[in-house]
């Protein structure tokens, strides 16, 4: 799943970030979702409790943010949102899985151009990392972001 594989990348790149601050424990993460990934945050917390399970050094919690996309025309400069786009379930899907295909079912309302960008709204970001201090016998304390 889509998800599942998202979710191990933010836990291998949380852990990385917790290996390299030596005594400290990451406590916190938020996630940004661009909208155009059309991620089900159900199926990404599923995948992430699964695999923070098997993991000793994890016990996080998780924040999710949607970030809704926003489209610019290259032609005409016109702006509009990915929310204001009149496409079917299976055409959201298949832009979930592949975002570039977004360009062979969206025009601009406009002009009718299928050259634009995606200014916002795309990919998966860890927006912060909340750490905490742990003395020699575990107990947690001050808190910091990353």
């Amino acid at each position: 799943m889509h998800e599942w594989a998202l979710a191990e990348a933010v836990l291998e790149s949380v852990r990385a970030e917790q290996t390299a601050r030596s005594g400290q424990r990451a406590a916190k993460v938020v996630i940004r979702f661009g909208e155009l990934q059309s991620i089900d945050p159900e199926v990404f917390t599923e995948g992430i409790q699964q695999l923070q399970s098997a993991e000793v050094d994890l016990d996080l919690e998780f924040v999710f943010e949607t970030e809704p996309a926003t489209l610019k025309c290259t032609v005409c400069g016109h702006g509009w949102s990915f929310a204001d786009c009149d496409i079917d379930e299976a055409t959201r899907e298949a832009i979930h899985f592949l975002p570039e295909v977004a360009h062979s079912f969206i025009v601009c309302p406009s002009c009718g151009s299928a050259d634009f960008r995606v200014d916002k709204g795309r990919g998966v970001t860890i927006e912060s990392i909340q750490f905490v201090t742990q003395d020699s016998a575990g107990s947690s304390g001050m808190a910091s972001d990353d």
